[in-house]
C-alpha cells in the first residue's frame, strides 16, 4: 500500500451502494441555505463513475424542465447524505456520454435483468 492509500483510508465510508455507468441513482445531497440545512434529492442516470479510492466521482445526468443538467458528486462528500440505486441499466461502455446527444425514447436504457 502506497502512502496515500494509507492516509486515505481512514476517511473512506463502507456504507456506498454498488452502481456504475447506466444505473438510475437517487443523490441525497445536505444543502445549506443561510443558517438552516436541508436535503435534497437528485435522480437521473450515472454517465460515469471515477474510482479512485477517497477521490472518486461520479457524474448524474437527469433532464430538468426539458433541459439536461450534469452534476458531478465526490463520492465520499459530507454533504452526500446517502445514495440510492433506483434503477441497474445494461449498457456496453463505462462512460456513456452519448446519451447527452439523444432525447426522448432514444435515450432510453434496458434494465440489467432484461435480455435483448
Amino acid at each position: 500500500m502506497n502512502a496515500l492509500c494509507a492516509v486515505e483510508k481512514p476517511f473512506l465510508k463502507g456504507d456506498m451502494p454498488k452502481f456504475r455507468a447506466g444505473d438510475t441513482v437517487r443523490v441525497h445531497v445536505r444543502i445549506r441555505e443561510g443558517e438552516k440545512t436541508r436535503i435534497q434529492a437528485f435522480e437521473g442516470v450515472c454517465l460515469r463513475r471515477h474510482n479512485a479510492t477517497l477521490r472518486s466521482t461520479f457524474t448524474v445526468r437527469k433532464i430538468s424542465y426539458g433541459i439536461g443538467v450534469e452534476r458531478i458528486f465526490p463520492l465520499y462528500s459530507p454533504t452526500i447524505e446517502k445514495i440510492e440505486v433506483v434503477r441497474e441499466g445494461r449498457v456496453r461502455q463505462g462512460r456513456i456520454y452519448f446519451l447527452r446527444a439523444r432525447a426522448g425514447k432514444a435515450a432510453r436504457i434496458r434494465d440489467r435483468g432484461q435480455r435483448r
